[in-house]
């Protein structure tokens, strides 16, 4: 009972992941025939972004009244109408309109999962979780540039990953009995007074822990938003190359979490996150180095996937090693609005940046927030005892 509900949590994660590079990966073919500025995406992942900072505040207070199966179940079948509704768009107002239940959606499910999984599960099985986040990341483009290369459009790309997303949906509605027996033995007995932000952030490290969490959305929002238009406009490669490779950071993603799985516990979560801090910082210089080559530049972006990869999950587990278990729950969902607060703003920053200066600056956007996490990790890590970690 235990590891078929474990399968399931699996799947709501391959369906996180789904919509969140389709933008991207669809965006230079999008613009042109919408005949709107290139930071224009910028405004819909901003839209997307607000929307998932709205629904992750209210999932703590969602998810005791509905449970975590059925929060996650309508907030994936949500998003799937989003995505439909991205599939029969023909104007930026109407890709607007549908973004607000894209974000809604997505939210809800990512705040009560994290949660829910930090609490039960161990380091390994938090990685390998968001590693099918990465799959359903990584997918989509290839799906996408599938679309684009065979002549379909990118309407087409968006009608499949709604067919799968809804699929998973049903799968999800199926499994609600599973979710509810699991509820009545833990997540009653996990129930606490809400704290209010105040209280939250007066904890010694949490304003260290949010700032990290703010750069490290901001670095992978902006790296996967961005890399197909980069690759188009910076590096000359096609379209339809570009939405396929820009899938490599995604890959990079799910490769790392899954390799991480099998040493996260031994090594630990503060040097899964030093670890990959450094191999992004070699990815990075891979896609700045001015060599005519495209090799070097696209295998850049798997590598900055890499370097990705166990910092999401281990910033996330640690909370309840770093903070206790008692200010878990209230602390990860503030630092879900963290980080959603620097998915919305700072992808379309890079936007207006592109559109204004150059794209080129690309890499330069993202050693900041690189240098960013770095810094605030460590502030975190000498603010905390090491028995914490």
């Amino acid at each position: 009972m235990v590891s078929l509900l474990l399968a399931i949590i699996y799947l709501a994660f391959v369906s996180l992941g789904l919509p969140d590079s389709l933008l991207g990966a669809a965006w230079p073919i999008m613009q042109s025939q919408m005949d709107v500025p290139l930071s224009f995406a910028g405004i819909i992942a901003m839209i997307v972004s607000g929307g998932t900072i709205v629904s992750s505040l209210l999932s703590d207070r969602l998810t005791k009244k509905l449970g975590t199966g059925l929060v996650t179940a309508v907030s994936v079948m949500m998003t799937a109408a989003a995505i439909v509704g991205f599939s029969v768009s023909h104007s930026f107002g109407m890709l607007c309109l549908f973004a607000i239940p894209y974000g809604l959606g997505a939210g809800a499910v990512d705040a009560a999962l994290n949660n829910f999984v930090s609490l039960h599960y161990s380091s390994r099985h938090m990685n390998w979780l968001h590693c099918c986040w990465g799959v359903g990341a990584a997918v989509s483009p290839y799906i996408m540039g599938h679309s684009l290369a065979g002549g379909a459009g990118w309407n087409s790309g968006y009608r499949t990953i709604a067919m799968l997303q809804m699929g998973l949906a049903a799968i999800l509605f199926l499994s609600l009995p599973l979710w509810k027996k699991r509820a009545a033995a833990s997540e009653e007995k996990q129930s606490a007074p809400a704290q209010k932000l105040p209280e939250i952030l007066r904890i010694k490290g949490v304003k260290y822990v949010l700032a990290a969490f703010f750069g490290y959305c901001a670095l992978e929002c902006t790296t996967g938003l961005w890399a197909s238009s980069f690759l188009v406009l910076q590096r000359g490669v096609s379209p339809e190359t570009a939405a396929a490779y820009a899938s490599f950071f995604f890959i990079g993603i799910t490769a790392g979490r899954f390799l991480c799985g099998f040493v996260s516990d031994k090594i630990g979560d503060r040097n899964m996150i030093r670890i990959g801090i450094v191999v992004i910082l070699l990815g990075i210089i891979a896609l700045w180095l001015p060599i005519k080559s495209d090799w070097l530049c696209l295998n850049g972006l798997i590598v900055i996937g890499l370097g990705c990869a166990p910092i999401y999950p281990a910033i996330i587990h640690a909370t309840p090693a770093n903070f206790g278990k008692e200010n878990a729950q209230a602390i990860i969902g503030v630092q879900m609005a963290s980080a959603y607060f620097g998915a919305t703003f700072m992808p379309p920053l890079f936007g207006l940046i592109a559109n204004h200066i150059s794209v080129g600056l690309y890499p330069a956007f993202l050693l900041f927030f690189t240098a960013l996490m770095l810094l605030m990790t460590e502030k975190l890590s000498r603010s905390i005892p090491a028995q914490a970690a």
